[in-house]
């Protein structure tokens, strides 16, 4: 089945005591475009998560966000303690100066330029921060693959509706064509005749018969008919397909309604007319609607 663009996974992991969430956000977009947001200190693996997003995922905005929280203090940085010590001194001093006193926000502190220092990790620090961030990645794709693929089944549905719909029109449309040049042929042999009545003139068969071929040729549809069929037979193949069928579900989509614009031009008929009115909406609704296919 197809999927949709848009989705929603997360995980979290530890490793050597830092905890790691990782969240990954999906909308739809015609191209494949990710937004990557890592901590400072994890920087370097922003190119293994681009990778790992682009195997993944084919289409759409991706937003990837990794956050980390309860690091123990020799895991991926060093607090610069003897700084801290002298901003608290200098801060009190500051304030029995001005006769403010009281607790300071130790995390405000740490926020500070210089407090918080980064170590440089060793291979084999990144060798296991590496694989433990991407195994969560992993995961939280998945999800995400998971939600898309669940939001998937009910578009196709969907679409399918639409399409059994519009074939319903196109039948209507089939039976009336086989009537419409019967009508033409009634309603202008009527009119002549008023017309030559009036003048004392008879009807000449043959110029008719050759008005009504014309007309006839000029208003033969049943090659759109044949092509919309086939239009909607491969729009629901391609709706239970497991490739990425977006762009193609957008290309047939535009050849249906180049098919119902030119049975339009075709022919007068109200009945048909009608049904092509209805046609057109119905393939409005799909064409909004497969933007959000992958």
């Amino acid at each position: 089945m197809i999927n949709s663009m848009t989705g929603y996974g997360q995980a979290q992991g530890e490793i050597d005591g830092a905890s790691y969430t990782v969240e990954v956000k999906a909308v739809n977009n015609r191209y494949f475009k990710t937004i990557v947001k890592l901590p400072e200190l994890l920087a370097f693996l922003e190119e293994d998560i681009e990778k790992l997003l682009r195997k993944n995922l084919t289409r759409g905005t991706v937003n990837y966000a990794l956050r980390l929280k309860d690091i123990s203090t020799d895991v991926l940085f060093n607090i610069d303690e003897t700084a801290l010590q002298n901003i608290v001194r200098k801060l009190n001093r500051v304030g029995s100066a001005v006769g403010l006193e009281g607790a300071f926000d130790i995390g405000n502190l740490l926020n500070l330029p210089g407090i918080i220092r980064p170590i440089s990790p060793d291979e084999e620090m990144v060798k296991q921060t590496r694989e433990a961030v991407l195994d969560v990645s992993q995961t939280a794709i998945d999800k995400l693959k998971q939600m898309r693929a669940t939001e998937g089944n009910f578009l196709a549905e969907e679409l399918k509706g639409h399409c059994r719909a519009i074939g319903k029109d196109l039948e209507q449309i089939r039976v009336q064509s086989t009537n419409v040049v019967q009508e033409y042929t009634k309603k202008l042999k009527q009119r002549v005749n008023t017309l030559l009545a009036e003048v004392k003139l008879k009807l000449d068969e043959e110029a008719l018969a050759r008005e009504i071929a014309i007309y006839a040729d000029r208003s033969d549809i049943s090659e759109e008919i044949t092509r919309m069929d086939s239009h909607l037979q491969q729009f629901v193949q391609s709706c239970q397909a497991n490739d990425q069928a977006g762009r193609r579900l957008d290309f047939i989509s535009q050849e249906m309604l180049r098919e119902v614009n030119t049975i339009a031009s075709k022919t007068s008929d109200g009945e048909v007319t009608r049904c092509v009115v209805d046609m057109k909406c119905w393939i409005e609704r799909i064409k909004e609607q497969i933007q959000n296919v992958e």
